[in-house]
């Protein structure tokens, strides 16, 4: 994988059976940051992906255990020392905490962590 990939949940989303749309409040609090710094936006690949499960982007990269989001999928050779939340599966590496995915961003593209 060359650019670090994101998967956030499409927002207006439905439970079956329910009329309620939704959105996902650790994936709108990682949208809001790339609002702040589209600079980062631009720098990393954004994938988009529906609510039911299972989401079959991210089950052919992480498998079928860790198909939440937001999920951010690290390029290949991405400085990880001293970043929280680094998970493996395999050959990938992936953070899926919405407060550290901000502050891999931040350090990663120089913007601005969270306080």
């Amino acid at each position: 994988m060359e650019k670090d990939t994101l998967f956030l949940l499409k927002p207006d989303f439905q439970d079956p059976g329910k009329d309620t749309r939704y959105f996902c409040p650790a994936c709108a609090y990682v949208e809001g940051f790339l609002a702040y710094y589209p600079r980062v936006r631009h720098s990393i690949q954004v994938s988009y992906v529906d609510y039911p499960r299972p989401r079959p982007a991210i089950v052919a990269l992480l498998g079928e255990a860790q198909q939440g989001c937001p999920v951010l999928l690290l390029a290949e050779g991405s400085p990880t020392a001293g970043i929280e939340g680094v998970r493996e599966h395999g050959r990938y590496r992936f953070i899926d905490n919405e407060v550290a995915i901000s502050r891999y961003l931040a350090a990663r593209y120089g913007a601005g962590v969270p306080h």
